[in-house]
């Protein structure tokens, strides 16, 4: 499957993946491997969960991906202290040539994950190599840029997806085949293993397939949007025109789609039912998170529907009105596009319904784990507004047709774990 929705075999240049040093921890100077990773720093978005993590060991990733300071500027001078503290320490450490890595994650329930994480030409949305799915708030932006200036570093790589099956794959799977460079399991019950891949030939092969793909992003709209800034910053050639990723092969490794829910801020969940009177067909449930879930599937399979939690229950919305649909969803777009849970969220409810901006960390947050969201309205007085996941051909096919679905519509993985390897722009 074509990605992009341009002819592959006519596109001027593809995928332009490159080894680098990748910069690791020394397993002798932390007190594991797992300690010092943590998810990607838009998922670690509790306080409790981000003090875990700071706590699991003195030199876990979190003090270089979300550092704390008073000011922005303070975080992200305090972010370059520390690495280069660690790199002068030897706690981080350049591997000795450039390779390409290859990177496995497994489930026990019987998930397996694998790609090849290498810098990736940063090319312009107009050449349809990269296609990004959605948009992506401009203050992240800025701030992702800030904290890479001033470490002169990509610190986690973003995740693209392609479709190939063909010898970067074999490659990839031959590879996992050996002793891998390190291998740790997370506390979420993942194992984690990385292979270093330096061989000239292996290196070439998979260069030359993937020049002959586009990739779809599916983790990391930000931190390629923060890319393309920095590398129009700067006079080509330099780093800059490369950023790290892992790139995985959907045909031989499907990724899982979930959805990517909303905690309103100062909004009681008797106020935001009160708004939607008459404009949605309102449902109280007073059943489990899961059971609730379940009859947001069900809803979800007959046109747009959210779960509101926050008090003692759940309220499942659906049935809108069409009325409202036609006066707030704009009739510029796709179908698909108009009709996705999170278009008429934006378009109908946030924007039209309780006034809410989008791009507003104060009235908003994007949260990814479910009961995290549920309970944290419940404790703030807030309402949380629970989406059902977009399927993966909805989201390919928008990415074909250039259209971008509303910010943080899906979230795809496993992700890969921040802290296994790092990319430093000056080795």
């Amino acid at each position: 499957m074509n990605t992009a929705g341009h002819s592959e075999a006519t596109a001027p240049r593809g995928l332009e993946l490159t080894p680098f040093r990748g910069l690791r921890y020394d397993p002798d100077r932390v007190g594991s491997l797992a300690a010092v990773t943590s998810p990607p720093y838009d998922v670690v978005v509790r306080p409790d969960g981000l003090h875990h993590l700071q706590d699991a060991d003195p030199h876990n990733i979190v003090r270089l991906i979300l550092p704390q300071a008073v000011t922005p500027t303070a975080r992200n001078d305090q972010a370059a202290d520390t690495l280069r503290h660690w790199l002068a320490e030897g706690v981080l450490t350049a591997d000795p040539e450039p390779a390409l890595y290859i990177y496995e994650q497994r489930h026990a329930d019987g998930m397996i994950q694998r790609g090849v994480i290498g810098t990736l030409r940063v090319s312009d949305p107009a050449e349809g190599v990269v296609l990004p799915h959605e948009d992506v708030m401009p203050h992240v932006v800025a701030d992702r840029a800030a904290l890479m200036r001033a470490t002169h570093a990509n610190l986690e790589p973003l995740l693209l997806t392609y479709r190939g099956d063909g010898t970067a794959a074999e490659i990839v799977d031959r590879t996992a085949e050996r002793p891998p460079l390190l291998s740790t399991t997370t506390e979420d019950g993942y194992s984690h293993r990385l292979w270093s891949l330096t061989d000239p030939a292996d290196l070439a092969d998979i260069q030359n397939d993937l020049a002959r793909h586009q990739a779809l992003i599916a983790d990391g709209h930000h931190r390629w949007a923060t890319y393309l800034r920095l590398r129009a910053e700067h006079p080509s050639p330099s780093p800059w025109d490369h950023g790290l990723v892992l790139l995985v092969d959907t045909a031989r490794y499907p990724l899982r789609v979930r959805a990517i829910h909303r905690l309103l801020h100062g909004l009681p969940v008797a106020d935001a039912l009160a708004a939607v009177d008459g404009l949605f067909r309102v449902r109280r449930l007073d059943v489990p998170l899961p059971e609730a879930l379940d009859a947001l599937a069900d809803a979800a399979c007959a046109g747009n529907a959210f779960l509101l939690a926050g008090d003692d229950a759940f309220h499942l919305l659906d049935r809108p009105d069409p009325g409202l649909l036609a006066r707030t969803v704009p009739q510029d777009r796709p179908e698909a596009w108009r009709t996705l849970d999170a278009t008429v969220l934006h378009a109908a409810l946030l924007d039209h319904v309780w006034h809410i901006p989008e791009d507003d960390p104060a009235r908003i947050a994007y949260i990814h784990d479910t009961a995290a969201t549920v309970r944290k309205a419940r404790r703030d007085g807030g309402t949380a507004v629970l989406l059902h996941p977009v399927r993966e051909e909805v989201v390919r096919d928008l990415a074909r047709q250039g259209v971008t679905m509303p910010r943080k519509s899906t979230s795809f993985g496993p992700k890969p774990a921040s802290g296994l390897v790092l990319r430093a722009l000056d080795l």
